[in-house]
């Protein structure tokens, strides 16, 4: 069996005029970063794999220090490209919900977003058979591959985890099957 711990990163520092990929942790997301080594501390992990956000690398470096692992930087996993941002944030993910297919001016759909998660987790998956895994990743990102494995995940599920920072899932795999799903801990 492949363990994959899904790690959605802490709190991010979202001030204006700061790529997306660049916003690092606040303090308060740093502390609940370290927090996660505790969660961890009996827990056998082989690899660790990011996105090359820096929110998401902050977060699951702790562990990788702890466990004294590299952490292999994927571009695939990080968050969906937003584009246009003059839309209200509730009504943009509930028309994105509605019609995985549609995407902002120059942002990705769902689709798209779960397309390149799905690929690069089966990958991974082929890769590492048999192994405990951790992949820091983003919201919509980690909903994007939960609603693939159990298409009853909805922007219902989405919006329950919208703001738990870091938010921690185990799913299971035999090979590249779907076994099943654990929620962690909401920190």
């Amino acid at each position: 069996m492949t363990i994959i711990y899904f790690i959605r990163h802490s709190v991010p520092d979202y001030a204006d005029g700061i790529a997306d990929g660049e916003h690092p942790l606040t303090d308060e997301g740093l502390k609940r970063a370290d927090k996660l080594v505790e969660i961890f501390e009996d827990i056998k992990i082989n690899e660790i794999f990011s996105s090359t956000y820096k929110r998401a690398m902050q977060t699951v470096e702790p562990i990788a220090k702890d466990k004294n692992l590299d952490i292999q930087e994927v571009y695939n996993f990080r968050e969906r490209e937003r584009g246009q941002r003059k839309i209200n944030f509730d009504e943009l993910i509930k028309r994105m919900w509605a019609d995985f297919s549609w995407q902002p001016e120059n942002g990705e759909s769902l689709q798209q977003v779960q397309e390149r998660n799905i690929h690069t987790l089966k990958q991974i998956l082929t890769e590492n058979k048999g192994q405990s895994l951790i992949i820091g990743t983003h919201g919509t990102a980690l909903s994007t591959i939960l609603n693939y494995y159990e298409p009853s995940f909805s922007v219902t599920e989405f919006m329950r985890i919208a703001d738990v920072m870091p938010y921690v899932i185990r799913l299971d795999f035999d090979a590249l099957e779907y076994l099943g799903k654990e929620e962690i801990t909401e920190i």
